[in-house]
């Protein structure tokens, strides 16, 4: 039987942070606490598989708690679950290096289901993946580890997810395709219908972002205007 994955909630809403608890723990999780960043930050000694962090908390919003402990080394997935729904307030919460960004007002079903997404455990559990190389890329998916020639990228789970799925596609793929790949199927963001796609190209740009600090000459993803990106290796971005 697998064991159940640690989570750490960190919430200044005692009743919501009670009901949430109770609600991870009846699903099996094995679930940890925090009422305020400061206790998070003084008395967090791991390991854990998951942050849950509100976004506004006395002293220390859930972003400058996410910044602190990357700083400490900390590199464990986080999942922001607040009322601040605005788009602003997401960007800079995956830019921060953040997997995911769930609304208050949806249903603890969802949240459990874009937990589940993000610990992979849906469905029966996959054999260990084979490392994938692809020109001067090599991803080693058992540990998302990204490396360019030769030398390490840092991505995050997410960005790691993208990555990942461009260069196993082989084809353009989609601004929805990339979306779902990290927030659900169907799962809608940002202004109208069509919102999610500046999430997306946000999120490419900071992963380019990431190899250019490698190579300055890094070009493998190109972009295709009002479709999407394709992961094209060596050439040359046209």
């Amino acid at each position: 039987m697998t064991a159940a994955a640690n989570l750490v909630v960190v919430d200044d809403d005692d009743m919501l942070r009670a009901v949430l608890v109770g609600n991870l723990t009846q699903a099996g999780y094995q679930v940890r606490q925090f009422a305020d960043p400061q206790s998070a930050l003084a008395e967090f000694d791991g390991p854990a598989d998951l942050l849950i962090l509100d976004w506004k908390m006395p002293g220390m919003t859930g972003l400058e708690l996410l910044q602190q402990m990357r700083q400490r080394g900390i590199d464990t997935a986080a999942l922001f679950f607040t009322s601040h729904n605005d788009t602003i307030y997401e960007e800079a919460a995956l830019a921060c290096g953040a997997v995911d960004f769930v609304d208050k007002t949806r249903s603890f079903t969802i949240l459990l289901k874009r937990i589940e997404l993000i610990l992979g455990r849906i469905g029966t559990v996959a054999e260990p993946a084979e490392p994938l190389a692809a020109g001067a890329l090599a991803l080693d998916v058992a540990t998302h580890t990204v490396r360019w020639r030769g030398h390490k990228v840092a991505l995050t789970f997410g960005e790691f997810r993208v990555v990942e799925l461009l260069v196993r596609a082989g084809r353009d793929v989609t601004y929805r395709e990339i979306y779902d790949a990290l927030r659900g199927e169907n799962f809608v963001a940002g202004e109208g219908p069509e919102g999610y796609r500046a999430n997306v190209r946000a999120l490419i740009k900071r992963i380019r972002e990431k190899f250019v600090e490698t190579d300055a000459g890094f070009a493998a993803i190109a972009n295709y205007p009002g479709f999407g990106y394709r992961w094209v290796g060596d050439q040359p971005d046209g």
